[in-house]
């Protein structure tokens, strides 16, 4: 099965949201939260994340995450995430119980499609704050797809983790596993990269990028991913967007969906003049609906 085929079946039978006036979606990809190790890149933007996680939770935003929210690979236990970040997913079980919380599962956190680990992991956690056992997400089912779709003007958006453009990363997802657990792991810690990670090797990243591109383009339609970790919007020539992730140095990045625009944004920590930090979001690009009717 081809990189086509393998995106074709991911939206086989996914959900469709609604988009468009009172419709306002925030999607984050990529978090990677990890055990609190030395290992869990996403400890260092911990702060910057639920900063925006309480901004899009105050502001009325539906939180939809594209996969690899949960480093599985590197990490056997969820339990132990869970507790470490329990910050974190104790909001994100605010957002699930208003019904605002939809989650696509990536390579790094795959066995979230298995009915049978979000029943045993994910239905609750450890609330540091209160103490106590408290519910998480139960019931909840992981996607391999989703689609936003605007009735009213008759355009759709379609969210995945975009690890289907690698046969490393999706068929072959065990033997990756294993690698990076017991080999890349360990190497990264004195400054040996993946090479076949598309979020730190270039050419893997170019290679699975131009694969999505590809099959946005022969689909006509506007593909988000995550997965390569390099956030970009959409061109006329090139219907694909990607979030980027919650690991960047210094910074998260995201996609805000509000009615008929799409808005790539970065928070990150800045400093007044007065020598006081605070977290700042910036826009870093933009598409409205005129930009739309292009690539549609």
């Amino acid at each position: 099965m081809g990189c086509h085929q393998r995106l074709n079946k991911s939206f086989k039978n996914a959900p469709v949201l609604p988009m468009g006036p009172g419709c306002d979606y925030v999607l984050f990809s990529d978090c990677h939260r990890g055990n609190g190790t030395h290992n869990d890149n996403f400890l260092l933007n911990e702060h910057l994340y639920l900063a925006a996680l309480r901004h899009y939770y105050q502001s009325g935003f539906t939180y939809i995450e594209l996969g690899d929210g949960d480093e599985l690979w590197e990490n056997r236990k969820m339990d132990s995430i869970k507790e470490v970040h329990s910050d974190v997913f104790e909001l994100l079980s605010r957002f699930y119980k208003e019904n605002r919380l939809y989650m696509i599962y990536g390579n790094h956190d795959i066995v979230k499609k298995h009915p049978s680990f979000s029943r045993k992991k994910c239905a609750s956690y450890f609330c540091t704050s209160h103490q106590c056992t408290e519910p998480l997400f139960p019931g909840i089912t992981f996607y391999s797809g989703i689609v936003l779709r605007d009735e009213h003007f008759g355009q759709s958006l379609y969210l995945t983790h975009g690890h289907q453009a690698s046969l490393l990363n999706s068929t072959l997802w065990p033997i990756n596993c294993f690698l990076v657990r017991y080999v890349w792991k360990p190497l990264e810690q004195i400054g040996i990269l993946d090479p076949t990670s598309a979020a730190k090797n270039y050419t893997t990243k170019q290679r699975s990028e131009n694969r999505l591109v590809s099959w946005a383009r022969l689909n006509n339609r506007t593909l988000v991913t995550g997965h390569t970790h390099r956030p970009m919007m959409s061109t006329s020539e090139s219907p694909y967007v990607n979030t980027g992730s919650c690991v960047h140095p210094h910074c998260v990045t995201c996609i805000e969906v509000r009615e008929q625009t799409l808005t790539l944004v970065k928070w990150y920590m800045s400093a007044r003049q007065s020598g006081s930090l605070y977290v700042e979001r910036e826009d870093l690009a933009w598409q409205n609906q005129t930009d739309y009717e292009k690539i549609l």
